[in-house]
């Protein structure tokens, strides 16, 4: 009990800098992944900005970036790491490699929302003369709603993951915590602390997750 009160200072810092390096990398993957997995369906054959090049090429980039697995990826990007942010240590730099890993992991979750959609709701808006600006507003990101908040939910609680990661490079955040005072102290104490942080941490954001998107959903 006496170690956790002396690792409290530390444990909040590690807490603010993982909710820290998740907050760029959710903004970043929302900001890019959305438009790229709207992207994906909407250039699909049969769909109305149906593009089979763009649309290979599309699904080409996403497939290799996801089939990286993270912590080889946080290392091979150090590099443009440190040309973005200036250093290779630290929240921000990590936020970089953690940006990169999730905008193909949204996008695709964005493009199995969407394709829950109704064809037919689709359809009768192309029938009705609408744009497709108009279907993608008014229609595609409409009907997807609560599958995509869904989907952030999803992509948060990983990225909470993946910055775990982070700290094996020196990214910060409860994962450096655990690796520093824990595994290399051989402090069972401290990982077992950092482990009912996170489990904390994503049961309340899987909890408001799904509440908002039983609240946006039309049909419930």
């Amino acid at each position: 009990m006496e170690a956790i009160i002396e690792l409290l200072p530390e444990l909040n810092k590690a807490f603010f800098e993982t909710v820290y390096m998740v907050a760029i990398a959710l903004f970043v993957a929302i900001l890019f992944g959305l438009p790229l997995g709207i992207l994906l369906f909407v250039t699909e054959k049969d769909l109305f900005l149906e593009n089979p090049i763009l649309k290979s090429i599309v699904d080409v980039v996403v497939n290799l970036i996801r089939s990286i697995p993270f912590i080889i990826l946080l290392v091979a990007l150090l590099p443009f790491t440190k040309w973005i942010t200036g250093t290779t240590i630290g929240p921000t730099a990590a936020s970089v490699s953690l940006s990169v890993a999730a905008i193909p992991f949204f996008a695709r979750i964005v493009e199995s929302s969407i394709r829950d959609i109704e064809k037919g709701v689709i359809e009768a808006a192309i029938a009705a003369g609408a744009t497709p600006w108009m279907i993608i507003k008014d229609v595609i990101l409409s009907e997807a709603k609560p599958a995509m908040i869904k989907g952030v939910t999803i992509t948060t609680v990983s990225l909470i993951g993946y910055s775990a990661m982070a700290g094996i490079v020196g990214g910060g955040g409860i994962g450096d915590l655990a690796i520093r005072f824990g595994y290399y102290r051989y402090d069972n104490t401290v990982m077992l602390t950092t482990v009912v942080v996170l489990i904390c941490l994503v049961q309340l954001i899987q909890f408001a997750g799904d509440r908002m998107a039983r609240v946006v959903d039309k049909k419930s």
